[in-house]
């Protein structure tokens, strides 16, 4: 896939991104080897080969699943405009 000026272009303006006009060519190469690059990725043979979270094999800290309300409800709706017991009021949208 070959990436053109026009297209770098548009790309550019879809990002917000500035490109000078002077910079456009050189950038349309650039990215056009970094696609070409991911397009190589898809011929590389991935069978058999697990899935990983990262380089280095480590395993999940376990803690117990237990449902709490945190202790701290005033806390957290301490700055609500008209909150009521500890929970935060809106309101009423239906009739």
């Amino acid at each position: 896939m070959a990436l053109d000026k026009q297209t770098v272009a548009k790309v550019a303006h879809l990002a917000r991104i500035k490109v000078p006009e002077a910079r456009l060519e050189s950038l349309a190469g650039e990215l056009d080897g970094i696609v070409n690059w991911v397009e190589q990725l898809g011929e590389v043979d991935v069978d058999g080969v697990a899935p990983m979270t990262s380089a280095v094999e480590t395993g999940l800290r376990w803690r117990e699943d237990v449902v709490d309300d945190g202790g701290y409800a005033e806390k957290v709706t301490a700055n609500a405009p008209d909150a009521q017991m500890n929970f935060y009021t809106t309101p009423k949208v239906v009739e």
